[in-house]
């Protein structure tokens, strides 16, 4: 099955590189291109995708109030959203995965890596880049979030091996890992996952994670590290 992909950024250049990048695997397509936020969310609205390759500083709109509009739409709950950006550490990631999006990945990344990157999101996974993310953790959870109490709560709502599950996940294990840990298949593993994304209002598998660390399920530490499959 093909994965049909969309590009936002306001850089020619950039598109058509990553537009080559994309193109060059047989399984995947570049089906729109846009120059800002709003000509993203124009095309979202009007061309079949399965995912957007997100810039975040472009003009207009930025791809941090584009990605907030899509995710928030439930016409395209099928698309999903992989942030593009320049530095690994970047103030506005973690709102964007806040808000929504489904990883990140550097625009340096190899084109090997790309194709890789937009199969795992596609599918309903996230990318964290585990260097990046801890770093992030570390910069933006500093203080508890808003609703820490009621995180909290739901947390409380999830059974013995959705809690393993989501804290396994959080830990940097994979769905593989994680069926080989706990004795389980993968796909029990998975539904597990996703039952423990429903209960605590998560979007995806990356809001997941974020739920983890802020509620102190996961802690940032030396040995800390950060991947999904």
């Amino acid at each position: 099955m093909t994965i049909r992909v969309l590009i936002a950024d306001d850089q020619a250049l950039v598109r058509t590189g990553f537009k080559a990048f994309v193109d060059s695997a047989a399984d995947l397509r570049v089906v729109g291109e846009a120059a800002n936020g709003l000509e993203a969310l124009r095309l979202a609205r009007t061309v079949e995708a399965d995912l957007l390759l997100m810039d975040i500083r472009m003009p207009d709109m930025d791809g941090l109030t584009a990605t907030r509009e899509i995710t928030a739409d439930p016409r395209l709950a099928q698309l999903k959203v992989l942030i593009l950006t320049t530095f690994e550490i970047d103030e506005y990631i973690f709102a964007a995965l806040r808000a929504g999006a489904s990883g990140f990945l550097g625009k340096g990344v190899e084109p090997a890596e790309l194709h890789d990157a937009i199969r795992l999101v596609a599918r309903g996974e996230a990318l964290l880049s585990p260097g990046a993310t801890r770093s992030l953790i570390e910069r933006f959870l500093s203080g508890p979030p808003e609703n820490l109490d009621r995180a909290r709560e739901r947390l409380a709502e999830l059974t013995d091996r959705e809690h393993e599950s989501m804290f396994l996940a959080a830990s940097g294990l994979t769905n593989e890992q994680i069926a080989d840990r706990l004795g389980i298949s993968r796909l029990t593993v998975k539904t597990h996952v996703n039952r423990a994304m429903v209960k605590l209002g998560a979007h995806d598998r990356a809001q997941l994670v974020i739920v983890a660390y802020e509620t102190g399920m996961v802690r940032v530490g030396p040995a800390a590290r950060l991947s999904a499959q």
